[in-house]
């Protein structure tokens, strides 16, 4: 019997070209300044609800919890260079909380690491901009993640290794604050302990909320700060939307001790009818609550 033989398909059939990304003049500017810091948060939330009602596919709530946070690490903290996303000596930085990945992307857009307008192929098939990040694909990811539990063990590993080689940048992760009920952050978090990290600074996104029910009512954190100052760590309350307040406390040189900075956030920030809400964990806004949206983020 004969068999049938396959044809391949050419190129230019298979779908798209792949998305390349690289470095492009940031929209804005590191600074210090409060103001400045606050715009630019603005902006990032702006893309983050675009982005998702574009891909239908997302987690808002999260992402506008988590925009102070890393508006302030990258535009104001972070040593790290869009132009150069692997120079040797760059503070470290990974989302542990990987779902929250268009923020990430709208933050490190705008930080110049690479076109802006490429966040719109997010989600898409075949693109770079994953629901979760790949360090492989796109500059200035330092770790895949998605899995919760895993971001501050890596973390741990790279502040371990700047030690060893006897270098000054430091480790920044951000964390979810549901998934602490991984029991691999409290490995990672007493081996940091018991070695001093001082270049490990840890963010917990502290909206109160996972995936369909409050933290505290699924399994609970608090006394969170308690928690990790037993394990050898400094441990700082700050609101999570201030963005002169996340500078001050993530700006500050480190120590003797690993940092755990617990950011108190709202799921969901900035939106009204997202805002303080478990249901906007991984919703899409209608074209209409889209409408909404962009009119309350409005610079």
């Amino acid at each position: 019997m004969a068999i049938a033989q396959r044809t391949a398909m050419p190129l230019e059939e298979k779908g798209p070209a792949p998305l390349v990304l690289g470095a492009v003049k940031p929209s804005f500017e590191k600074t210090e300044d409060a103001e400045a810091l606050r715009r630019i948060a603005a902006a990032v939330r702006l893309k983050v609800v675009k982005t998702i009602a574009l891909a239908k596919l997302g987690h808002v709530g999260g992402d506008l919890s988590v925009t102070d946070i890393l508006t302030t690490l990258f535009f104001s903290v972070l040593d790290v260079d869009p132009g150069n996303p692997a120079k040797p000596d760059r503070d470290r930085f990974i989302l542990s909380k990987g779902h929250c990945a268009a923020a990430l992307y709208s933050v490190l857009s705008l930080r110049g690491f690479f076109d802006p307008e490429a966040v719109d192929a997010f989600m898409k098939p075949l693109s770079p901009l994953n629901g979760h990040p790949n360090r492989r694909k796109i500059p200035g990811v330092e770790a895949n993640t998605g899995p919760l539990g895993h971001g501050l063990p890596i973390g741990l590993g790279a502040a371990i290794g700047a030690k060893l080689a006897g270098q000054s940048w430091r480790t920044f992760v951000v964390l979810g604050d549901g998934e602490l009920q991984e029991g691999s952050n409290w490995e990672a978090a007493m081996a940091a302990g018991h070695r001093g990290l001082g270049n490990l600074v840890a963010i917990i996104d502290r909206n109160r909320f996972q995936q369909g029910a409050g933290t505290e009512a699924t399994n609970r954190l608090e006394p969170l700060a308690d928690k990790f100052r037993a394990f050898g760590w400094d441990a700082i309350d700050v609101d999570g939307h201030d963005v002169g307040a996340l500078h001050a406390v993530l700006g500050a040189p480190g120590a003797d001790k690993p940092r755990a900075v617990i950011a108190r956030t709202f799921k969901g920030r900035g939106v009204s009818f997202m805002e303080d809400l478990v249901d906007w964990h991984h919703k899409v806004p209608s074209a209409e609550q889209l409408e909404i949206a962009l009119k309350e983020l409005a610079l």
